[in-house]
């Protein structure tokens, strides 16, 4: 028997419930369950996650419950996973990513940031998504929003906000592309260390269930993916920090995009480097440096 540990919000479920049908094609006598466990942002869904005390909320308790052996695997957004994970615990496959762009969802009438009226209300919980908005459309009034995404999609019907910014990956897992209005490109919105991809993780050594995972882990998205977190972990931020990375083959290379930005918009500091893929992670690190030292150190220090 092999038991999955997931959050149970319907898109944790749906990426849980991908990575134990991929294992089933491969070992179909496999005998697998999913157990859903609580973690800290499920327990206390009105309080902010913009809070330092928010590092981990995602994925805490998942953890501690593989430590404890109660499940034997847990299937992570990889944007969840703070920078460092416990020494007893290893990220053990990553599988393909899904798209890793943010997007914009609107009430009805707009498709476009630029077609919002001056003043439009944007739901957004991620101080990230917020800076590079308000750098795009300084008029905007950025208002935080939490819940999964059914709850986050039914509080723009009920006319809260004008329009939501989603990740993509997490409406094309739970097939709502439809109420996509449209995609912010790279050179809008980076996203999130991770964005689009997933984080199957497990005890470290425990060679007997990593083999059954194994062929799920693909190696362009892994080195795009540890380069992006080697970024994260060099500048110091997190998920409720204005940074942003993205890493991605180009040619021979693998090009970084990197950005610390204000939260109010008023200053975005941008650059990007490319590398050999086998040096992604240096690379990364070295881009961060140059961030912090044209100013991201500052930003950095006023938002903890």
């Amino acid at each position: 028997m092999l038991t999955i540990g997931s959050r149970g919000s319907a898109l944790a479920l749906a990426q849980t419930g991908w990575v134990r049908d991929r294992i089933l094609e491969r070992f179909p006598g496999a005998g697998i369950s999913i157990k859903v466990i609580r973690t800290s942002a499920d327990k206390a869904p009105q309080v902010s996650i913009r809070s330092a005390s928010s590092v981990g909320v995602f994925v805490r308790e998942l953890e501690e419950a593989l430590q404890r052996a109660e499940i034997d695997l847990a299937v992570h957004s990889m944007k969840d996973l703070p920078g460092t994970i416990p020494d007893s615990l290893e990220i053990c496959a990553i599988p393909p990513r899904e798209d890793p762009r943010d997007a914009l969802v609107v009430r009805d009438g707009f498709r476009a940031l630029t077609d919002l009226p001056r003043g439009a209300i944007i739901g957004t919980g991620s101080i990230r998504r917020q800076a590079q908005l308000l750098a795009l459309r300084p008029d905007f009034m950025v208002r935080d929003i939490r819940g999964n995404v059914d709850t986050r999609l039914k509080k723009l019907a009920d006319e809260q906000y004008d329009a939501v910014i989603l990740a993509c990956a997490g409406l094309n897992r739970l097939g709502l592309q439809a109420t996509i209005s449209s995609l912010l490109g790279l050179d809008e919105m980076l996203p999130a260390p991770g964005q689009g991809a997933l984080a199957i993780q497990s005890r470290r050594g425990d060679r007997d269930v990593s083999s059954l995972v194994a062929t799920l882990h693909h190696g362009p998205t892994a080195t795009a993916v540890l380069a992006e977190r080697a970024f994260l972990r060099q500048i110091g931020g997190g998920c409720n920090s204005p940074v942003a990375v993205h890493a991605a083959a180009d040619g021979d290379y693998i090009k970084i995009d990197g950005l610390v930005a204000a939260p109010d918009g008023s200053l975005v500091i941008r650059d990007s480097i490319s590398h050999l893929p086998e040096h992604a992670e240096d690379a990364a690190g070295l881009l961060a440096d140059r961030l912090l030292a044209r100013g991201g150190r500052s930003i950095l220090e006023k938002v903890r």
